[in-house]
């Protein structure tokens, strides 16, 4: 991994003294939480461990609820100036990029019929994680995080295409219906929606597993087919050249052979996100996912991206987010998803992000990484 770290100073830190942090305490707070009384979170490669955060982490529960949910409250800031250090993550010759992501809502049938006919499966019997994916047993391609062991012996899990057209029928995985297999390809895509069923009741779903095919996107596609123009492309852009092209729609999608498994969750507070990868329920507007081979979940990270409207105020993009999610597609040191929130609102916001982004990873004060910085010698 090629980067430099450059050391900041808050007062100097573009944005920092417009954004009100508050909201990212919180979501803060529910990882020092977690590493605090159930399992620290693994270190990644910046090197940032559990030791380093362990005294923010205790300070940030130390303090009233007040801060954590006062949107205009300064004790947020100065929490965050007292134990942090901003550090600034310079990715070698590539620029810092972002996307955006939300959690859908999608009306949902528990039986199949005409109008209801595409299904969300949970994890079929038998999908386990490959140890290594650089070196799989035998009969898993390299490079697939997922086989099918059924009587003792590893397999390739069907792809896309395979399981839409009957793999596991039969099984009774099916957890609900949807109207559109647009909507349940793209919330393959999110890892996550909320369900509202057609009797009125409400559930989530949860990422749980996947196929191990490769990832690929289809929107990459259709731009270097010429079908979209680079500029236009967003997940608007995108679901509308599927509805425009109904007979081509189903083969693009199983050009992405990747595919999504989930498991029902409650949905216990419905301004809160789902429990993503860092074991918490993901803050709208503040939750970041990340490269967890890099980054360690529960650091603050000030991402600015001039192109981007904040989500909540007429100004550029620059504000605090908590690493506390990760994906497939989100490799290297400055690489992050913004989870926007839930429902059609914050998808509109998370569909057309794809921009240029600084990272300003927020060190804990006293780490090694604050000092190869420059921060303190």
């Amino acid at each position: 991994m090629r980067l430099a770290l450059r050391a900041e100073a808050f007062s100097s830190l573009p944005g920092w003294a417009d954004d009100q942090p508050a909201a990212a305490l919180a979501a803060f707070r529910r990882s020092a939480r977690r590493a605090l009384e159930e399992a620290p979170y693994k270190t990644g490669s910046l090197g940032l461990s559990h030791s380093d955060f362990e005294a923010g982490f205790r300070a940030s529960l130390s303090l009233p609820d007040g801060p954590a949910t006062n949107p205009d409250s300064t004790e947020a800031r100065d929490f965050f100036e007292t134990w942090f250090r901003p550090v600034e993550i310079v990715p070698g010759d590539e620029t810092g990029f972002v996307t955006g992501y939300y959690e859908p809502e999608i009306e949902v049938s528990e039986t199949a019929g005409p109008r209801h006919a595409y299904p969300f499966l949970k994890k079929p019997l038998g999908l386990t994680k490959v140890a290594d994916p650089d070196a799989p047993p035998s009969g898993v391609p390299k490079g697939h995080a997922f086989m099918l062991v059924k009587a003792g012996k590893p397999a390739c899990c069907p792809d896309r295409r395979a399981i839409e057209t009957g793999a596991f029928d039969g099984e009774n995985l099916e957890i609900a219906w949807a109207e559109s297999r647009a909507d349940v390809f793209f919330t393959h895509v999110q890892g996550c929606a909320r369900l509202r069923f057609t009797n009125g009741r409400n559930t989530r779903i949860t990422y749980d597993g996947k196929s191990g095919h490769p990832f690929t996107g289809i929107g990459k596609l259709l731009v270097e087919r010429g079908e979209i123009d680079p500029e236009a492309i967003s997940m608007a852009a995108i679901r509308q050249w599927l509805a425009d092209n109904a007979h081509q729609a189903d083969d693009l999608m199983r050009e992405n052979r990747s595919y999504i498994f989930f498991r029902e969750a409650p949905v216990e507070d419905v301004r809160l996100g789902p429990v993503a990868a860092a074991k918490v329920p993901l803050e709208p507007g503040r939750s970041l996912a990340v490269d967890r081979h890099i980054h360690s979940f529960g650091t603050p990270i000030f991402v600015s991206a001039p192109e981007i409207e904040d989500f909540d105020a007429p100004r550029p993009f620059a504000r605090l987010m908590v690493a506390q999610d990760t994906g497939t597609a989100i490799t290297g040191p400055a690489r992050g998803d913004l989870f926007a929130g839930c429902g059609p609102l914050a998808g509109d916001k998370a569909g057309s992000i794809r921009n240029r982004a600084r990272f300003v990873v927020l060190a804990p004060a006293g780490s090694d990484l604050a000092r190869q910085a420059g921060h303190e010698h």
